[in-house]
């Protein structure tokens, strides 16, 4: 008798798991299935602007045959550097060290089989934040004439200081460029169209980096040059709207 119900009880139980892995295999294919319904659409905005910041990476590149003679260097001449910063009234705020290295200057002599040290190098590089566009070239001028020689100036990024007014127009443009997708698409396939399920969002501002390679030359005459264009700020959308 006792091993008639432990039998029983052992096929219960194997009934029991068939019915509950088959309820959440019903539950996930369900849930699958919901998630293809509805027009899925991708929308897009683009905000034209003009930049009104600009950040400049520069800074000194020193080598002597010795680490104090390197370092005294470059050192003299970042002092410079930042005071021709202050005098064009770049604030201490957007001023911000990008990297500082110092590092052995080696060349291989094959036949001696070894490594020669042939000095020794030091970087030192800022980040500068220039919030009067106009006065970038004259920043330049200033900084490759006061580093001299020892000068470095990498490139140079536009962006505009207060973006989140441009990103909204961009959104707004985005929306409405899903909905006219979503309203084409219901259309083409006879059905009504419904709200808007699901929505993400994907963010994205192109900005524009010119390559500077400056060197200061006693006596120059002409100003640098710089260009800061347009920006385009973009705003992508993926929406899912009903079937009604």
């Amino acid at each position: 008798m006792a091993k008639k119900l432990l039998l029983f009880a052992a096929v219960f139980v194997l009934v029991l798991s068939g019915l509950f892995l088959y309820g959440c295999q019903s539950s996930t294919a369900g849930g699958s299935a919901t998630q293809q319904q509805g027009i899925w659409v991708t929308g897009e905005g683009k905000v034209e602007v003009t930049p009104d910041i600009a950040n400049v990476q520069l800074g000194i590149e020193a080598q002597a045959d010795t680490v104090t003679e390197a370092q005294s260097q470059a050192n003299g001449a970042m002092t410079k550097v930042m005071e021709a910063l202050k005098a064009n009234g770049v604030a201490d705020k957007d001023i911000q060290t990008r990297y500082f290295n110092i590092q052995r200057v080696t060349r291989w002599d094959y036949e001696a089989n070894q490594e020669i040290i042939m000095g020794y190098r030091v970087s030192n590089v800022v980040n500068v934040k220039i919030r009067d566009i106009n006065k970038i070239g004259t920043i330049i001028d200033a900084v490759t004439l006061a580093g001299g020689d020892l000068t470095r100036v990498d490139n140079i990024s536009f962006d505009v200081d207060d973006p989140i007014r441009f990103y909204d127009q961009a959104r707004d443009k985005a929306m409405a460029d899903a909905n006219d997708k979503a309203k084409s698409l219901a259309e083409l396939a006879d059905v009504k169209l419904g709200k808007a399920t699901y929505i993400n969002e994907y963010n994205a501002s192109t900005g524009t980096t010119v390559p500077i390679y400056a060197k200061a030359e006693a006596g120059m005459s002409d100003a640098t040059q710089i260009s800061a264009g347009q920006l385009e700020i973009t705003v992508t959308v993926q929406v899912v709207y009903a079937i009604r």
